[in-house]
């Protein structure tokens, strides 16, 4: 179910195309409702039910679903404009990326400075990067998917070997933009 700012995608909910013919909105309201009915004792879920049921009622209605359609294709150009303006494109990147290695030196600093014990608590980096346990999820996400940090038995985050090459080998890719560009500017 969708919190109050965002509206019940209908289409997605039926599991419809937004171009389907009204038998198919029947047909597959039809499967639905039977798996969710509050009677059936496997699947049924009352409340999946009554958003099914408010969607096959908007969607099956002509009018209904002509307003319905113009609301739902402005929340989707909104979406589109919001991340076309949100990213910044190569900003957001560029700033994403010194972000992972800055997590990654203080994991690294952390290991090399007390290797008996070389883990952070993500709140622990979330006070020192100074970023928002919110920020830090995508960021801690990437790193672990690509094993440049993995977890302790207290889920204390750690930087791996692939961690340290992967750090040491973009540093040395800055140090050597930053003397080029350095030296182009005398």
């Amino acid at each position: 179910m969708a919190d109050d700012n965002t509206p019940v995608d209908y289409y997605e909910l039926l599991q419809v195309s937004t171009n389907a013919e009204p038998e198919t909105i029947n047909r597959t309201y039809r499967l639905l409702a039977q798996r969710y009915h509050p009677d059936n004792q496997q699947t049924g879920n009352d409340a999946r039910f009554r958003e099914l049921h408010q969607a096959f009622t908007v969607l099956s209605d002509p009018e209904q679903r002509a307003k319905y359609d113009v609301a739902y294709q402005h929340q989707r150009q909104e979406r589109w404009r919001l991340v076309s303006a949100g990213a910044q494109s190569e900003d957001d990147f560029a700033i994403e990326q010194m972000f992972r290695l800055t997590m990654l030196e203080a994991l690294y600093t952390k290991r090399r400075a007390d290797p008996g014990s070389p883990s952070l608590y993500s709140s622990e980096l979330e006070t020192m990067l100074g970023r928002p346990r919110q920020h830090l999820e995508f960021t801690i996400w990437y790193l672990l998917q690509k094993k440049y940090l993995t977890r302790d038995d207290q889920s204390r985050l750690v930087i791996t070997a692939d961690g340290v090459d992967y750090l040491e080998e973009n540093y040395r890719t800055n140090l050597n933009r930053k003397r080029l560009t350095a030296g182009s500017e005398s």
